[in-house]
C-alpha cells in the first residue's frame, strides 16, 4: 500500500511539474490602425503596456500583428480579410471604418472597437448596454456636444470671434458632421467657414486663403491624414498667425495653440481592459460599450505667446494643463 501511495505522489507530482512547465498559448491580436506607427507609437505602445500590466506579455502570451492605412479608409477590408486568414484570436479596430471593415470580415473573432462613431447607426452592436454580436469597446470622443464645446473654448480665449476657419479633406465635404459644426457655431453667433483641400500638397494653398480671409480663428477637426501630418499643419498656423483648437492634445504638443478632447492614449488602454477580459474568455456580446467622460483642455502658453495672444485669465484657469 506504502509503495503505492508513493507512486500515485510521485505520478501527481509529475503531473503538476509537467503542467506548470507546459508553454503558453500565443494569442495573436490584430490592429487595424488609421494612421502611420511614425504617427501613433505612442498609442499603440499604451495599448501594449496595458496589457502588460494585465499579464499578458509580448513573445509570451500574446503576438500583435499591426496593419496600418496611413490615412486610407479604403485598406482596411483587405486587412480585415488578412487577419481573418491568420486567424487571430481578437481585432481591434481604431475609428469607424476600420471596426465596420472588421465587422464584415468575421461575425465569430472578437473585436475591440476604439473611437467608433455611432457604434449603433453603424450596425455594430445592438445597443450599448448590451452589444449583442461579436464587437464591443470604447465609442468616439468627438460628438455634437464635444465639437460645440471646441468652438466656445476659441470664442473665451478669444472674445469677440465671430468667424472661424475649418480645414477638412474634400473627399469628406459631404459628411453629415459638418452640420454639427456649423449648428455648435450658430449656436456661439460663430461663422464656421470651410476651406477644403484635395491633397496635402493643398495645405499651403490652403492657409494662404484662410489667411486672406483674415477669419479670427482656425479648427481642426479629428482626421487620420491631418493627425499623421500634424506637425505640418501647426507649423502652417503658427507661419500664418493663426491661433486655432485642434481635435487632440496631440497637435497642442506639436505646438498648436490649444485642444479639448479625450487622450487618445487613455482610450486605448481602456480597449487593453477589453481586449484582457476577452482574451480570457469574455464574450464581447455581454461586455457593455464605453463612451469616454474624461476631456482635458490643454493650452500652450509658449504658442500664444509667439503668437502675441494675451488669453483671459480665466480662461487659462479652466484649462487642465498649460504648456509653459
Amino acid at each position: 500500500m506504502r509503495a503505492i501511495a508513493l507512486a500515485l505522489a510521485l505520478w501527481a507530482a509529475l503531473g503538476v511539474a509537467a503542467h506548470a512547465t507546459a508553454p503558453q498559448k500565443v494569442q495573436r491580436v490584430g490592429l487595424l490602425l488609421q494612421t502611420t506607427p511614425q504617427a501613433a507609437s505612442h498609442i499603440t505602445t499604451a495599448f501594449t503596456q496595458a496589457l502588460r500590466e494585465l499579464g499578458h506579455v509580448e513573445g509570451k502570451n500574446v503576438a500583435f500583428e499591426y496593419r496600418w492605412a496611413e490615412g486610407e479608409p479604403g485598406r482596411f477590408a483587405g486587412f480585415a480579410a488578412e487577419l481573418v486568414r491568420l486567424k487571430v484570436d481578437l481585432i481591434v479596430a481604431s475609428a469607424s471604418p476600420a471596426a465596420e471593415a472588421a465587422r464584415r470580415a468575421s461575425s465569430s473573432i472578437p473585436i475591440v472597437m476604439v473611437n467608433a462613431e455611432d457604434p449603433i447607426e453603424a450596425g455594430l452592436v445592438q445597443s450599448l448596454a448590451r452589444p449583442g454580436w461579436n464587437v464591443t469597446g470604447v465609442s468616439a470622443q468627438l460628438t455634437p456636444e464635444i465639437r460645440a464645446k471646441q468652438i466656445q473654448l476659441l470664442k473665451e480665449a478669444l472674445p469677440g470671434l465671430a468667424r472661424v476657419a475649418l480645414l477638412r479633406r474634400a473627399a469628406l465635404a459631404h459628411a453629415a458632421v459638418w452640420k454639427e459644426y456649423e449648428a455648435g457655431g450658430r449656436a456661439l453667433q460663430v461663422k464656421i467657414q470651410f476651406f477644403d483641400v484635395q491633397s496635402l500638397d493643398e495645405l499651403g494653398r490652403a492657409f494662404d486663403a484662410i489667411s486672406r480671409e483674415r477669419v479670427g480663428a482656425l479648427l481642426i477637426p479629428g482626421d487620420p491624414v491631418f493627425f499623421t501630418h500634424r506637425q505640418r499643419i501647426v507649423a502652417l498656423a503658427t507661419e500664418h498667425r493663426l491661433p486655432g483648437i485642434f481635435s487632440t492634445r496631440e497637435f497642442t504638443d506639436a505646438g498648436g495653440l490649444m485642444s479639448y478632447s479625450a487622450r487618445l492614449t487613455g482610450l486605448f488602454r481602456r480597449a487593453a481592459v477589453y481586449a484582457d477580459k476577452i482574451l480570457r474568455g469574455a464574450s464581447p456580446a455581454g461586455l457593455p460599450v464605453e463612451s469616454p467622460t474624461q476631456f482635458e483642455l490643454v493650452v500652450n502658453l509658449r504658442t500664444a505667446k509667439a503668437l502675441k495672444l494675451t488669453l483671459p485669465q480665466a480662461f487659462l484657469i479652466r484649462a487642465d494643463q498649460v504648456i509653459q
